[in-house]
């Protein structure tokens, strides 16, 4: 009773209904980590605004915001799996004892239980299988002459791996899965976000503590394409690869389209504003009228305005408003921008507050050696991409590739099967029995079949008239 325990789930295991039932929860599964927002891919704050706390909490807790790395995800794929191999294993031995030893000689009972076949009456059964193995071989059957105790006869088939291609197919399900799996165990995501000339080796996951990476990601630049209407039309980012402070690697990627590195994947996920100055672009005019400057500088750079004199920008504020004699920041926005200049001389030490525009209190602008005019305002934008570690593409993309040449076979390749043995009638007259199988497209192998008949007829005439003229000709010799 005990052993029929574990004979009974595997059976169960191997049961088609039990594959399908499988198979649709991971369909269903998959479905929902489509619809519901995945970590991390998902900004923590599009979550929030998304779900009320107690549906988040509720997401988070059965693991529906990280659906594909889920313990109960792998123990799904892994049953699925186990179906997989329970189907395979139990009825692969009749398969393959089919493919590699297929029936080859006809005798009374096969020829009568073959509901298609054909006979045509013959006088020489040697020539008559000549004839046959010719025309069997113009049609790429590869006939064997088939010898036994008290017949002989002809065999000829193609496509006999068809008869595998379940079994192909099996094998690069199981690749995928085995690869999704390998990925939900050992993989990672994460989420980066660089400015223009920042660099990190570090990556922020969904769970636990940050990532070192052995090597540095570079953004070198990041942009967005708008449609006409000013709707986003496509992010872009420019990335370097640093290892040892070299650059090993440049590419500019889009969405869909990531940068890869030591089995690393950087997707573009999102792009904005900072709210924070990339770039200041000034003209600086001496007081005691020498030529004007144009001078663009950074956020804490310090460019030099003449040999006793440098210039710092300490400050930029986007959109300020003054309240009680200090500056505040309003909103990130570029409305209404003010600049925070110190100018600094090498020689007294003195230091000289600039406001653009002159902000009452706190500039220090008539006291400068120069006077300032801003020409251009860059802001800095940051480019958010995913990161993801999925060790097991490898057997994902073998199992793609096995189940495309699984499919072609399933739905191209027919294992079509061709007997031809001499048989004589009741009456005792010589006559060549012909029969075909084909393990799919009945109708298309019907069709063929009929053909190969009507070619080996029509061999069969040219030999016989052939045969008659010959005798024909050396009695007129005679």
């Amino acid at each position: 009773m005990a052993a029929s325990v574990p004979r009974k789930i595997w059976q169960t295991l191997g049961a088609i209904k039990t594959g399908v039932i499988l198979l649709i929860l991971v369909v269903i599964l998959s479905a929902a980590g489509t619809v519901i927002l995945q970590r991390p891919a998902t900004d923590a704050d599009e979550m929030q605004r998304a779900y009320s706390p107690q549906v988040l909490r509720v997401l988070d807790a059965l693991r529906l915001t990280d659906v594909f790395h889920s313990w109960w995800f792998v123990l799904l794929l892994s049953l699925v799996s186990l179906s997989i191999i329970a189907a395979s294993v139990q009825r692969f031995p009749n398969a393959w004892r089919f493919f590699s030893r297929p029936c080859k000689s006809p005798d009374e009972s096969f020829r009568n239980a073959l509901p298609l076949h054909k006979l045509i009456p013959v006088k020489d059964e040697e020539a008559a299988l000549s004839v046959a193995d010719r025309v069997l071989k113009k049609a790429a059957f590869h006939p064997e002459r088939i010898v036994r105790e008290n017949s002989f006869s002809l065999f000829g088939e193609r496509n006999r791996i068809s008869e595998l291609a379940v079994y192909i197919v099996h094998t690069s399900l199981l690749l995928i899965l085995l690869g999704g799996n390998i990925d939900a165990l050992f993989g990672w995501r994460g989420f980066l976000t660089l400015t223009r000339g920042e660099q990190s080796s570090q990556v922020k996951p969904q769970n636990g503590s940050a990532r070192n990476l052995p090597f540095a990601v570079r953004c070198d630049g990041a942009g967005q394409e708008n449609y006409a209407d000013g709707s986003p039309k496509r992010w872009w980012s420019d990335l370097a690869v640093l290892k040892n402070g070299k650059v090993v690697l440049r590419k500019q990627i889009v969405v869909n389209e990531p940068l890869v590195y030591g089995g690393v994947r950087f997707y573009q996920a999102s792009y904005g504003k900072t709210g924070k100055l990339d770039r200041l672009t000034l003209t600086a005019t001496p007081r005691d009228g020498q030529s004007a400057k144009d001078l663009t500088i950074g956020l804490d750079e310090t460019l030099p305005l003449d040999a006793d004199t440098t210039l710092r920008l300490a400050e930029f504020i986007p959109d300020y408003v003054v309240s009680d004699g200090h500056v505040y920041a309003r909103s990130n926005e570029l409305e209404n921008p003010a600049a925070h200049l110190v100018l600094e001389s090498k020689k007294s030490g003195q230091s000289i507050n600039v406001w653009l525009p002159p902000i009452p209190g706190l500039e220090q602008n008539e006291s400068s050696p120069y006077t300032f005019e801003g020409k251009d305002v860059q802001m800095a934008y940051f480019t958010g991409l995913e990161v993801s570690h999925e060790p097991g593409q490898w057997a994902v993309w073998a199992g793609v590739l096995v189940m495309g040449f699984g499919l072609v076979v399933v739905f191209y390749l027919v294992h079509m099967r061709i007997w031809i043995a001499p048989v004589r009638d009741a009456r005792g007259q010589l006559q060549l029995w012909i029969g075909g199988t084909a393990n799919k497209n009945k109708d298309a192998f019907e069709h063929r079949f009929r053909e190969l008949v009507e070619k080996i007829e029509s061999e069969l005439k040219i030999s016989v008239e052939a045969g008659a003229e010959a005798p024909a000709a050396v009695l007129a010799g005679k």
